[in-house]
């Protein structure tokens, strides 16, 4: 597994871990039912603390990506709840796009930043 950490970014070091974690299972670099690092050998690897690496763990079980299990540690289990992804998306965009209001970023060229991204995720297959 690779992760890469950026120390000096403000964002929170957790969700730099939770969110590349996201990235792979949605470009197919970790796969349903593959297990994670332990929460001691990937704090280890990537030097940071294990309660970092824990709560990490601990949202990625909360948003449905990963089952924790005392045998095989943190597994990746996609949890289908449709509805509730879309209202989180909806909560998170809703940010997003007001950003975008306000720095005057036009209706088409959101619409095209979604696309980039959507596209680099699936490999531009049209799903």
């Amino acid at each position: 597994m690779y992760i890469e950490i950026d120390f000096n970014s403000n964002e929170a070091i957790y969700m730099q871990l939770r969110n590349q974690i996201v990235w792979g299972i949605a470009t197919n670099q970790y796969q349903e039912g593959e297990s994670l690092p332990s929460v001691r050998q990937l704090a280890e690897s990537i030097g940071i603390n294990m309660h970092t690496v824990n709560k990490a763990y601990r949202v990625l079980r909360q948003e449905g990506f990963i089952r924790l299990d005392r045998r095989n540690g943190a597994v990746i289990f996609l949890e289908e709840d449709k509805s509730r992804t879309i209202q989180e998306m909806k909560d998170i965009m809703q940010v997003v796009l007001a950003k975008a209001v306000c720095k005057n970023i036009s209706r088409v060229e959101v619409h095209q930043l979604i696309d980039e991204v959507y596209d680099r995720l699936t490999g531009g297959k049209n799903a």
